[in-house]
């Protein structure tokens, strides 16, 4: 560390990190108004936060994967952070977005745009109704920042028809339900069809359509939506490449075959 230089606190890291999930992979920079925002907000410069971010991106396995470093000066402590929110997704996104509401001075509700009105005014139902939609919204956030804002199997870029689907469904796996590598940026109709088995993503990140959809070749819908995608590659993400376990769950228990 540089003199004069101070030394990055617990906080301070959660808060990056937190940031670093919401963010598409090739705005890591220093100009971006969500990284001056955070630096303003911990008394850091835009440099010295986007430099953190993409410290983080030499920790993260699914860039290592596709043999993106990013920089090499993370410390022991950012990989102590790291790996603390990277194996407790079902705990940290929450804590880290209470993090940053009391940074700014609000609370999670209004720092998620919750309606008062949607919510309970007292009691356990409320916190667990807030932590639902904050939990909800992070996972979104961080599926889109990963694929830029980019359907993985039709390349619809149109943010409001594009949903954060999970591979391992919600119900099945409580500790991976915010986890990025469970998720995939999804149009709607292929979501559903996802979800209901009609089509499924190889470890090999192939579309494969199902053989009910398959017999359905004089539907020219059925052709024009589903089975001119079979075999072809999805879109990869920038970042937090699908778990390949949750695909192979996927294709084992969700495709019809």
């Amino acid at each position: 560390m540089k003199t004069g230089q101070k030394l990055w606190t617990r906080e301070e890291l959660i808060l990056a990190i937190n940031l670093y999930c919401k963010l598409p992979f090739g705005r890591l920079h220093n100009s971006n108004p969500e990284i001056i925002k955070l630096s303003n907000l911990i008394n850091r410069t835009a440099s010295a936060v986007a430099y953190k971010l993409v410290n983080f991106a030499s920790l993260d396995p699914s860039l290592q994967v596709r043999g993106i470093k990013g920089a090499a000066n993370a410390s022991k402590l950012d990989a102590e952070i790291w790996n603390e929110f990277y194996n407790n997704w079902n705990l940290l996104p929450y804590e880290s977005e209470k993090l940053l509401a009391n940074f700014q001075h609000t609370t999670v509700e209004i720092l998620n745009h919750i309606p008062e009105t949607e919510l309970h005014r007292e009691g356990l139902t409320r916190e667990q109704l807030v932590k639902v939609r904050v939990n909800q919204s992070f996972f979104r956030s961080s599926i889109l920042a990963s694929y830029n804002n980019t359907c993985c199997i039709t390349g619809i870029t149109q943010p409001e028809l594009l949903v954060a689907g999970h591979i391992k469904p919600w119900s099945v796996d409580e500790k991976n339900r915010l986890n990025p590598q469970n998720g995939i940026a999804i149009n709607a109709l292929h979501d559903k069809a996802f979800e209901s088995g009609f089509i499924t993503i190889t470890p090999d990140y192939k579309i494969k359509i199902s053989p009910s959809l398959l017999k359905q070749k004089e539907s020219r819908s059925i052709e024009d939506y589903f089975l001119k995608l079979d075999n072809k590659d999805i879109i990869l993400p920038s970042k937090f490449l699908p778990d390949i376990e949750f695909l192979k769950y996927h294709n084992e228990f969700r495709f019809r075959f």
